[in-house]
């Protein structure tokens, strides 16, 4: 009889075992089912995996990156000047700002910024969550100040409840940096036909006039020195000739104060340079030819003026060449989430 009940319990003990376990996965797949509804979705925090919490993260940021509430007269938001379909610039000279003023510079793409090691144009500031601060509070551009804002968007429910159930504290200037840096990160571009080229060694992806271009600027000229493929910039910030005096914008001066750096400006990737027009800090030349023309002359002669960058001739078919290997850097694969 001992070993009768024995054997009973044994049983017994065996089917709760498996009842608590498929009570387990069932509690584990509603929770994974409820962390995918969205941002604004109730889940308690306890319910969010690592990756579950960063992907709200990035929605959140998203949101935020095209709200033009992040403006003083509602007008303007980061989407303005950085634009999706135009590899995120927008294709003006210089941006413009609440009331169509203008800002000092040309707004650079914010593809691959996960890449930045600097960020401005003077090359000054370390992260993406510090360069979100300025075009908020600058007066030509979103003319904002913090403290208002924060109270504004944290009035925005869907807003609030994201911040405390992701951050777990109140929408602060903290919730907005992170977030709009996590969706800045998200934007990469790296899939043109170049990279099927020299990343994943396809000699057949290029054209015979784009491998001839890519050629001169990788062995003829002084491209590379500046330019170094796969990212196409070095980051930092140097003096191509541009101007002659630089009494609009003297760069990277304004913030470090030393005169040799009149003139200097962060370094451009040239991904996606047949969709970033116009060119230069200061939005100046209108095209590639442009463009081209500038460094062929050798820039103007400035004191602070790179001492790499020297005339140079071409033929017109090289420049062709050239151009040509420039539009093979195109690569708008990451539109695929904003259509």
């Amino acid at each position: 009889m001992k070993l009768g009940q024995n054997t009973v319990n044994i049983r017994i003990s065996r089917a709760l075992l498996f009842s608590l376990l498929g009570l387990i996965l069932v509690v584990f797949y509603q929770c994974k089912q409820t962390t995918t509804k969205g941002i604004f979705s109730t889940t308690s925090e306890e319910m969010l995996s690592n990756s579950d919490m960063e992907a709200e993260k990035i929605l959140l940021g998203r949101k935020l990156f095209f709200d033009k509430n992040l403006s003083s007269d509602r007008t303007v938001s980061c989407a303005t000047c950085h634009q999706p379909a135009m590899a995120f610039t927008d294709r003006k000279r210089v941006s413009e700002g609440v009331g169509n003023q203008e800002s000092l510079r040309n707004a650079p793409s914010l593809l691959n910024s996960k890449h930045l090691k600097t960020v401005m144009y003077d090359a000054h500031l370390k992260s993406l969550e510090l360069q979100i601060l300025v075009p908020i509070q600058e007066k030509s551009e979103m003319n904002m100040k913090m403290k208002d804002l924060i109270q504004r968007l944290r009035e925005v429910e869907e807003y609030q409840k994201a911040a405390q159930r992701i951050f777990q504290r109140d929408f602060d200037p903290y919730v907005l940096t992170r977030s709009i840096a996590a969706f800045e990160r998200t934007l990469v571009s790296n899939n043109s036909r170049f990279d099927d080229y020299y990343v994943h060694k396809r000699k057949n992806t290029l054209t015979a006039q784009e491998k001839k271009g890519w050629k001169l600027f990788s062995e003829k000229l002084y491209c590379t020195h500046c330019h170094p493929a796969p990212e196409f910039t070095t980051y930092q910030a140097e003096n191509n000739g541009l101007s002659l005096d630089y009494k609009s914008d003297q760069g990277r001066f304004r913030v470090s104060g030393d005169s040799s750096e009149i003139g200097k400006f962060k370094i451009p990737s040239l991904r996606n340079s047949g969709l970033t027009y116009p060119y230069m800090h200061d939005g100046s030349l209108a095209t590639m030819d442009e463009v081209i023309a500038h460094y062929q002359s050798g820039g103007k002669k400035y004191q602070n003026k790179h001492p790499i960058i020297k005339p140079f001739e071409l033929t017109a078919e090289e420049k062709n060449q050239l151009k040509a290997f420039l539009l093979s850097l195109t690569d708008t694969s990451y539109m695929h989430q904003f259509r």
